[in-house]
């Protein structure tokens, strides 16, 4: 029998609906906003990335009409060609400023970074070594080297040594590859120890902070800040689309890092460059940063007070240190449940199931944002002890 070519599509989508492992789109009928529209229902928004809440900042809005009002609606090329406009540049100046940096790029999303530099960064008779709960992106810009590959356990120092004594005279290039702030659990990478211990044998240290920037650190200036150690990280990675509240992928670092992604990675050098109303956005989210701190403030006050209050509740929210605190349920049923009745009540909060966790280890991954009010937090609260109790989580 003559083989169907595209019959999988159909076959492996039902399996994933079969064990409840498929995602099922929710539609956003406002802006990223506290209290949003879903799907026609109005809810307390839980799950947004748009930490600071910068997404609806005036000045961020009247910055983007006014650059496409001064240079219209595209960018017209790839940055390498015709796509590289006087606004890009001064971004990536101010950006390189703000993360006290040498120089920095902008990419056109973090995956694009990830899946772009990393691949050149590394090749055969090169190694890569990976912290075990990287980010699906990492894994992805690892697998488009040749590069050899290992693995230490998550935040195990002790075994990121021993990968690197063992890799230390059989390879040329070794790359220490980690997230910042991991997306799933809330917890911090201890970079200022990877850089040190990456030091003594010459290696490179590459460092995934989406979820760090604008965030942690003094005024939200990332991991570098956190841990005092700016400059020292080769390749800061970052994103404009979560706390900086517009899009777009970075890097940090030296010019000599800058100059050789010029040349050498391609996901910048073949995709188009963004438009100018999203560079004139991503300039005065920087300078709201520097001179609004009160939003970094208030994020971290409801952090705590949000963690503090589903910890006293007695739910499990794992090692999270961050504005990302997981609800951990179990099993994935039981996190979808409580995720669509949670819905019903006016709290919108996905859940997160195998295989993006342990099939034992799902969840409802919250995310703190800045325009949240205590009124808020507690309406939320309210609702996800009264579900606790009736799903008997809590």
């Amino acid at each position: 029998m003559k083989r169907h070519p595209t019959a999988f599509l159909k076959e492996e989508y039902e399996e994933l609906v079969k064990n409840d492992f498929d995602w099922k789109l929710r539609i956003l009928e406002t802006g990223s906003t506290p209290h949003s529209v879903v799907d026609g229902k109005e809810v307390i928004m839980l799950c947004s990335n748009n930490y600071l809440n910068l997404s609806n900042h005036p000045r961020l809005i009247q910055s983007a009409i006014d650059a496409a009002k001064k240079y219209g609606a595209g960018s017209g090329s790839v940055r390498a060609i015709a796509g590289t406009m006087d606004l890009h540049m001064e971004v990536e100046k101010r950006l390189a400023q703000f993360k006290r940096t040498e120089s920095s790029l902008i990419y056109q999303t973090g995956f694009a970074a990830n899946a772009g530099l990393i691949p050149q960064l590394v090749g055969k008779g090169d190694i890569i070594i990976s912290d075990e709960l990287n980010h699906g992106s990492i894994i992805d810009g690892v697998r488009l080297t040749k590069a050899d590959r290992a693995v230490f356990k998550h935040r195990d120092m002790g075994e990121l040594e021993n990968a690197l004594k063992d890799a230390d005279k059989k390879y040329n290039r070794i790359l220490v590859i980690t997230d910042g702030v991991f997306s799933m659990d809330g917890d911090i990478a201890p970079m200022d120890k990877i850089v040190d211990i990456a030091k003594e044998y010459g290696a490179m240290t590459y460092v995934d902070d989406a979820h760090g920037e604008g965030v942690i650190g003094p005024d939200g200036r990332g991991i570098g800040a956190h841990f005092s150690i700016e400059g020292k990280i080769d390749v800061e990675m970052g994103t404009f689309s979560k706390a900086f509240g517009v899009v777009g992928g970075l890097i940090a670092g030296s010019q000599d890092l800058v100059n050789y992604a010029y040349n050498k990675s391609r996901t910048w050098l073949l995709s188009g460059s963004h438009p100018p109303a999203v560079a004139g956005a991503q300039l005065t989210a920087i300078d709201v940063l520097e001179t609004e701190p009160e939003h970094v403030r208030t994020l971290w006050d409801n952090t705590k007070y949000f963690k503090k209050e589903l910890e006293s509740m007695g739910f499990d929210t794992g090692w999270s240190e961050t504005p990302i605190t997981p609800v951990i349920v179990g099993e994935s049923k039981k996190a979808k449940d409580l995720s669509n009745r949670l819905y019903d009540e006016g709290v919108f909060a996905l859940p997160i199931v195998f295989p993006m966790v342990a099939r034992d280890k799902a969840r409802i991954r919250t995310m703190m944002n800045a325009g949240l009010t205590k009124d808020d937090l507690n309406f939320a609260l309210e609702k996800f002890e009264m579900l606790g109790k009736k799903l008997v989580i809590i």
